[in-house]
């Protein structure tokens, strides 16, 4: 776990590192295009690139290449270099790049001047105003409408612009190359038919291409996309919600001794070698070893165990985690970036950065959709560009046009993540919370579910299981037990202890009053002593007891017993004799049975990965049906643990609560925390189960085949039309309708009068390909009434 990073100067003569803050990467292509990019720099030996932290780490030759040369070579392939990240930035600096503000406030504007304009676009050119028939009639509506779909056009649809035409001049193509070149075309066409209707009408009429215009597709299609680059852009950006919680935890002072006097000053400057002075109820703000005193420290937020730890000198503390009653000091051996909980923080950032988003199965295709249909485009225009009836040239840009315009890819780039937004909505009627849509796209692939212990399988905090009076003590109806824990229960009166407070529970469930109790004495790390009704009692750990002379008897079989369960045995002591023995344990959640079952019936492997020892664990999973069990972890174990199980071939869901925690559900496939866990625990997971319910982790997972299936069949349809009406744009109607002696009276709108398809329809095509999209505006507005799936 501990891994310090070992930096080694360049010499003037070998190469230097820079780390870049990149903008305007949307998915793993884009990380292979900047990385590209980079290495075309001269000087460049190598480059790596985070599209989670959005930092590329370039290694170059400074006296070949300078941070000028790399910002061309970026911005050549349509990216941007927005700064230089060196080890001392001011990390709230920091934290404000990754939270990505400025980027959500740039597609926020341009969305929203996009689907306004689309939307008066197109009730202006397919659904003519009543209201306002003097405009219609106007006889420069059309360059009004044109003027409405400039601004749309070129600045809220220049960011695909500058993608995806880079692209193409490196000769490659991505989303935003189809995205560019499918509005471009019908803005261009209708640029077209607006300036040859007003300046060479008879042009227009010759050619046959008057018609709509279809400034309002190039609009919409924009400004969809521009609205999937903006929630994506907010989903992206709480990534760094799980840094900055984890940052939060770092106590910001610290109490150190300084030639015999107690000084405060920042954690961050406590030197190595200082002596820390920790009170009771404080945090501990870096990582030592005690020196001197004795406590119990809740080590939770780094184990996961809700049971506190007891300290003594010699032994290792950590920062961030809570001292209980006692009073200590200890000398700091890790501070800064060396502490347990920055390499937690540094952990998530890792498992973070190495999370490559699933590729779309559209980004995928588009690879050999766009050459293939810019190739039957070009084609069909030559064709009948040469060979064509006349005027050959209005057929020949008619066919470019229509063929183009049905390969809009708008369907293919809405299809998955409106299914997707739906689905997180569906998700979140039931209380499963996405932290990012795409989660839902992982989660159906997943054969393998790791879960936590502590807080996830059970409750969390200890709870009396068993009392067991000493056996020279008969327990008549369970009297003997009953004064077992009234006597233990008035030693722990008003202790800070969690086992004392679970004591002290017990008795007031079962309606105990608790005995007389006086002198009473804590013992950090061994138990207490007090005076019950005048008698010397004592009560804590079962070898302390015996060091004190008392003798266990029977007890010790029972206590042998205990401890083989994972579960913590208190002992009594009442004038010298052994009067009980308590065990204490994390309670299992009710529902914990019924979640472990309903995830085996899915088909599901189920493991446990714990911070706990190993018998308590295996106790656990003997009851609920687990087989295999990795315990006594760390959170750099768990995350590696984790590792193992993808080595294998899984595709594996993490399952917990805690912050230690964090860097497992941020390494694994899909990460799920429980509600009401750790801020840091949520933050890092891909969805968050808002009641706490495991069972809720196979309705998260049946909700994602679900919505999978549903994508599948939306990409069919918007492939199967555009595929099917392509043949029919590139003009092969023509033969046919030229041997049945012309095109039907009926059918002249959609074809003209040769059998050419008009753009129109090729249009509505594409609208229909779109349907998923249409539904999901649906949904949106019947507020899910039926359902997504009986809907969508």
């Amino acid at each position: 776990m501990e891994r310090t990073p070992i930096h080694i100067p360049a010499a003037a003569d070998e190469t230097a590192r820079l780390n870049l803050a990149i903008g305007g990467m949307t998915c793993a292509a884009c990380v292979v295009h900047v990385e590209q990019a980079l290495r075309t720099a001269p000087g460049v030996v190598a480059a790596s690139v985070n599209l989670a932290t959005e930092r590329a780490s370039v290694r170059y030759h400074p006296g070949q290449s300078d941070l000028a040369a790399l910002r061309r070579a970026v911005e050549d392939y349509g990216y941007r270099i927005e700064g230089v990240a060196g080890e001392e930035q001011d990390a709230a600096a920091e934290l404000s790049r990754l939270s990505r503000t400025a980027e959500i406030g740039y597609y926020r504007r341009r969305c929203a001047l996009a689907l306004t304009a689309g939307l008066l676009l197109f009730l202006g050119s397919f659904h003519p105003l009543p209201w306002t028939p003097w405009l219609q009639s106007w006889a420069y509506y059309s360059w009004l409408l044109w003027a409405l779909a400039t601004p749309v056009q070129f600045w809220a649809g220049w960011p695909f612009y500058r993608s995806g035409l880079a692209a193409l001049r490196h000769g490659a193509a991505n989303m935003h190359t189809l995205i560019a070149l499918g509005s471009s075309v019908a803005y261009g066409y209708s640029a077209a038919l607006v300036v040859l209707g007003t300046l060479a009408p008879a042009v227009l009429a010759a050619g046959g291409l008057g018609g709509g215009l279809y400034f309002d597709t190039a609009a919409l299609i924009i400004g969809l996309i521009l609205l999937g680059r903006y929630l994506e852009a907010r989903a992206r950006g709480r990534a760094s919600e799980a840094i900055r919680r984890l940052m939060n935890l770092q106590p910001p002072l610290a109490r150190i001794v300084r030639e015999g006097q107690e000084v405060e000053l920042p954690a961050a400057a406590v030197p190595v070698g200082a002596l820390v002075v920790v009170r009771p109820g404080e945090q501990i703000p870096v990582d030592g070893e005690i020196t001197e005193g004795w406590s119990a420290v809740d080590e939770a937020m780094l184990t996961g165990e809700s049971m506190p730890v007891d300290k003594r000198p010699g032994l290792p503390v950590y920062a961030a985690t809570l001292n209980g009653a006692g009073f200590f000091q200890f000398r700091a051996t890790r501070v800064g970036s060396d502490t347990a909980l920055a390499q937690i923080i540094r952990l998530v950032e890792e498992a973070q950065g190495a999370k490559v988003p699933i590729q779309r199965l559209a980004d995928r295709v588009s690879a050999i959709f766009v050459p293939a249909v810019g190739a039957v485009a070009l084609a069909a225009a030559l064709f009948w560009l040469f060979l064509g009836p006349e005027p050959q040239l209005t057929y020949a840009l008619l066919t470019l046009v229509a063929v183009l315009i049905i390969a809009c890819p708008c369907a293919l780039g809405l299809a998955t993540p409106t299914a997707l937004i739906v689905g997180a909505g569906r998700g979140a009627e039931r209380g499963i919370l996405l932290r990012s849509a795409p989660a839902l796209e992982i989660a159906h692939r997943v054969d393998t579910v790791a879960l936590d212990k502590t807080g996830t399988l059970t409750a969390g905090r200890p709870a009396v299981t068993d009392i067991i009076p000493a056996a020279e003590l008969p327990d008549r109806d369970g009297a003997a037990a009953a004064a077992v824990l009234r006597q233990a229960a008035a030693l722990e009166q008003g202790s800070e202890h969690p086992l004392g407070r679970a004591i002290v529970a017990a008795a007031a469930t079962r309606g105990l009053t608790p005995a007389t109790a006086t002198d009473f004495q804590a013992r950090p790390g061994r138990g207490v002593t007090a005076k019950l009704e005048g008698q010397p009692a004592l009560l804590g750990r079962p070898d302390w007891l015996i060091e004190q002379g008392i003798d266990l008897g029977g007890l010790t079989a029972a206590v042998d017993n205990l401890t083989a369960a994972g579960k913590t045995a208190v002992a009594l002591a009442v004038d010298g004799q052994a009067a009980g023995v308590i065990a204490l344990a994390d309670a299992l959640k009710p529902e914990a049975l019924e979640g472990v079952a309903q995830l085996r019936a899915m088909g599901l492997s189920v493991t446990m990965l714990t911070g706990d020892n190993r018998r308590a664990a295996q106790f656990i999973a003997d009851q609920i049906g687990i087989d295999r069990v990795d315990a006594e972890l760390l959170p750099g174990d768990k995350a590696a643990a984790l590792g193992r199980l993808q080595a294998e071939g899984r595709t594996v869901a993490m399952v917990g609560d805690g912050i230690n925690d964090a860097p497992a559900l941020a390494a694994a496939d899909v990460g799920m925390a429980m509600g009401g866990g750790a801020d840091a625990a949520m933050a890092a997971a891909d969805i968050t189960l808002m009641n706490g319910d495991l069972r809720g982790v196979s309705a998260a997972l049946s909700l994602s085949r679900r919505t999978m299936r549903t994508i599948r069949q939306n990409l069919f349809w918007a492939f199967f039309y555009n595929t099917l009406l392509i043949p029919v744009a590139a003009g092969a109607l023509y033969p046919v309708f030229a041997a049945a002696g012309g095109v039907p009276a009926g059918l002249e709108f959609f074809f003209g009068d040769r059998g050419f398809l008009n753009p129109v329809l090729a249009a509505l095509a594409m609208a229909f390909s779109s349907v998923t999209v249409v539904k999901f505006f649906s949904c949106l507005v019947i507020g899910f009434t039926h359902g997504f799936f009986s809907i969508c």
